[in-house]
């Protein structure tokens, strides 16, 4: 009996020994390979590496050594972390307090942005160039006015004002009257984008291929070109329109120039096109309330965009 009970009580130990390394065993495994990134052994060279290419690519200059000191010690009491990279983005974006040279933060990066939409568009022309074309419209619509040609003073007036919009663009974007696709909008639809784009066939072509980095099929080119050239009523990605300017609209306003906003600026920031879960995640709001400057804050706190990897 003594035997029995003892064995029984040896048995019970092995058993417990068994759960205990069982669980240690579990534990481990999934701790292994799961640390968190450890910032603080990122060398100040690569930090500073990361608010060089912030300044440059948010508001077009490198930092003055001040400002470098600053927000190199600014990250470094965040840890590095997402939030403190977050918050120095969005003063870069948003800051109004004056700095020499810039006006403010904010106003160096609408104007930045402003000019790489413009390159991106139509070819980098200066507003003084803008404005040019826009003064020789003028000058038509006065003198087809005087002439009684009413429907070319029309177009000329019309062309005016589209030109006008172009150059307003920047300070309205600044200011939060338009979004970021009515930027879009008016950069491909003046006289200077149908300039470098000659002809209905090379604009429908350039539209698509600049904003939804495709080209169109057949269906979407044909009811493009009625739209454009005749001004019918036609069907364009599920909309209606029967205009030059429907047309603009309706591209500006698809899913597929939102995507491809996104695609653009991975391309521009990470050198890569986005995936598609990386592409679903930012459509999830971006569509609905056009926040650029969301996108590019999530694409430049990543440790791949700062190469802290």
């Amino acid at each position: 009996m003594f035997l029995n009970r003892y064995s029984k009580f040896s048995l019970g130990l092995i058993l417990i020994s068994v759960i205990v390394i069982s669980s240690c065993k579990k534990d481990s495994l999934i701790l292994e390979n799961n640390d968190p990134p450890y910032y603080a052994e990122i060398p100040t060279v690569l930090v500073e590496f990361y608010v060089n290419r912030l300044f440059i690519d948010l508001i077009g200059r490198e930092p003055f050594d001040e400002e470098m000191a600053n927000e190199v010690a600014f990250l470094r009491s965040y840890d590095l972390s997402m939030e403190g990279r977050d918050s120095l983005i969005l003063k870069l974006q948003t800051d109004t307090n004056y700095i020499p040279g810039d006006s403010s933060y904010k106003m160096a990066y609408y104007h930045r942005m402003y000019e790489i939409l413009k390159v991106r568009l139509i070819e980098g022309a200066s507003n003084a160039e803008i404005a040019f074309y826009k003064n020789i419209n003028y000058q038509d619509y006065v003198v087809d006015s005087i002439a009684g040609e009413m429907l070319k003073a029309y177009k000329n007036l019309l062309s005016y004002h589209n030109l006008n919009d172009v150059i307003n663009s920047e300070i309205q974007y600044y200011n939060g009257e338009i979004s970021i696709r009515d930027v879009h909008r008016r950069m491909i639809y003046n006289a200077v984008y149908d300039q470098i784009n000659m002809n209905v066939f090379n604009y429908i072509n350039a539209v698509f291929d600049n904003l939804l980095l495709r080209y169109p099929t057949a269906f979407e080119f044909d009811e493009s070109y009625k739209m454009i050239s005749d001004n019918t009523p036609q069907i364009l990605l599920g909309k209606s329109g029967q205009s030059k300017y429907d047309f603009a609209d309706i591209i500006c306003d698809s899913r597929g120039f939102y995507e491809g906003v996104i695609q653009w600026a991975y391309l521009t920031l990470l050198a890569r096109a986005p995936t598609s879960e990386e592409t679903d995640r930012m459509m999830n709001t971006f569509y609905y309330d056009y926040d650029f400057q969301y996108i590019q804050r999530q694409i430049m706190i990543s440790d791949e965009y700062a190469h802290f990897k």
